[in-house]
């Protein structure tokens, strides 16, 4: 199985940045994308970032010129460096992944972290 293990969430105050990591374990022969999705209470699960192996980027509106998205392919690990926060970005933080595991290396699932708490004050 694959595991994906989240850390970097925590309180902050608006204008302010954190960082968050995700790093990827498990039967892994290989790593297609990594994102980070969010959810506040009330909203949907959104897309605010996501990176290919191939390192194409995709942001949400809501976040380019603000988030970063760089990631390790080496050590399977994405990031999220969040800069200039804002209140509205107060949301559970989730990793995202799409893996080719050992066992099925022609077939990309996707795997969810247990999300992060990220949460800024005004």
């Amino acid at each position: 199985q694959v595991q994906l293990v989240e850390s970097g969430g925590g309180l902050v105050q608006a204008g302010g940045s954190l960082r968050l990591s995700c790093a990827a374990s498990g039967s892994i022969f290989r790593v297609t994308s990594m994102g980070w999705y969010r959810q506040a209470p009330g909203n949907q699960r959104e897309l605010v970032a996501m990176i290919t192996s191939g390192a194409n980027t995709n942001y949400a509106d809501s976040v380019k010129g603000r988030f970063t998205i760089p990631m390790d392919n080496a050590k399977n690990t994405v990031y999220l460096q969040m800069n200039s926060l804002k209140s509205e970005d107060t949301a559970v933080f989730y990793c995202n992944a799409g893996v080719r595991k050992t066992t099925t290396p022609l077939r990309t699932d996707v795997f969810w972290g247990q999300g992060t708490q990220v949460t800024v004050s005004s």
